[in-house]
């Protein structure tokens, strides 16, 4: 029989935790290299993860099992898809403080229940469709001032590059979800890297840049820690389950108040607050019934299964 791996929630938490703070100081490092491109950034971003990832394969012996592939047209298309976020993603932090960012980078749950429903056929129950309002609710609150100013054009046409990005995310993570039955989650980690490397050389001829010393330190750093953070993040599932989790990755928006106004002189303003208050909220939500759905799922298999004896 395979080894079952350990349950402890506790160690799961930390590694997630980490691995959100992590998320947090790669952002950082991409808006402060912000006189390099968004393309550029992703290539910095994903090439140098390559040697955390490979290190990472190879002390599981799993080399071979991260190159193995039944569906090279899924990873394809799930590979431009999370590209496309993360150059949207690196874009808007270039117009937007980093709290608000993160506020608002929190409608990926959200999309997700919208793009299930569309491209997988869920069904949306009465509780996530009460989430999806509010999270939309809270999206509009968060907008609202940029909406009413006058002359803070860039800034709007920067949270409309971080709502892409998080709806492009979302959908690269409907695909993962519908591949995670046939494909290894290391295989989608390289092929999504891979891709996003490839794909980033086609933004060249729109203004790559020779980075200074302290921004090519800036943007490996990025990459060095943004592999660092996948690895948290993996391990973290082996210990606890996504419900357990998933109300933890909302400490993301601590850390970007805290690293805003420490670094940037960032003040997160009440409309943003209180949006992404809604938010979290919508996606905390969203997790709750997962896991609740999960379990029922679980139970009637076991069921089913006992049926069957």
């Amino acid at each position: 029989m395979p080894k079952e791996q350990p349950i402890s929630p506790v160690r799961g938490i930390i590694l997630m935790s980490l691995a959100i703070m992590v998320f947090t100081a790669m952002a950082a490092f991409v808006k402060a290299a912000d006189r390099v491109p968004a393309g550029q950034a992703v290539f910095f971003r994903t090439f140098f993860s390559f040697p955390v990832i490979f290190a990472w394969l190879a002390m599981r012996h799993e080399l071979t099992v991260g190159l193995r592939t039944k569906n090279w047209k899924g990873h394809f298309v799930r590979s431009i898809a999370g590209a496309v976020a993360m150059g949207l993603g690196f874009a808007g932090l270039k117009y937007l403080p980093l709290p608000e960012v993160t506020g608002l980078r929190f409608v990926t749950p959200i999309a997700i229940v919208i793009l299930a429903a569309l491209l997988l056929g869920e069904r949306i129950r009465l509780i996530r469709i009460t989430a999806v309002v509010m999270g939309l609710v809270g999206v509009a609150i968060i907008l609202a001032p940029r909406i009413t100013a006058t002359g803070e054009s860039a800034e709007l046409f920067g949270a409309g590059l971080i709502l892409a990005s998080a709806i492009m995310a979302a959908l690269a993570q409907v695909f993962v979800k519908a591949m995670s039955a046939s494909e290894h989650p290391a295989a989608i980690s390289f092929y999504f890297m891979a891709t996003a490397a490839f794909l980033s050389l086609f933004t060249i001829p729109f203004g790559w840049v020779m980075p200074t010393v302290w921004e090519a330190v800036l943007l490996v750093s990025a990459g060095l820690v943004g592999g660092l953070g996948q690895l948290l993040v993996t391990s973290s599932y082996k210990y606890a389950d996504a419900g357990v989790l998933a109300p933890f990755t909302y400490t993301s928006m601590l850390w970007a108040i805290l690293v805003g106004f420490v670094f940037f002189a960032e003040i997160p303003t009440l409309p943003m607050l209180a949006g992404s208050a809604l938010i979290i909220l919508s996606g905390a939500a969203i997790a709750w019934r997962e896991r609740q759905l999960g379990r029922q799922m679980a139970t009637e298999g076991k069921v089913d299964a006992k049926g069957m004896q």
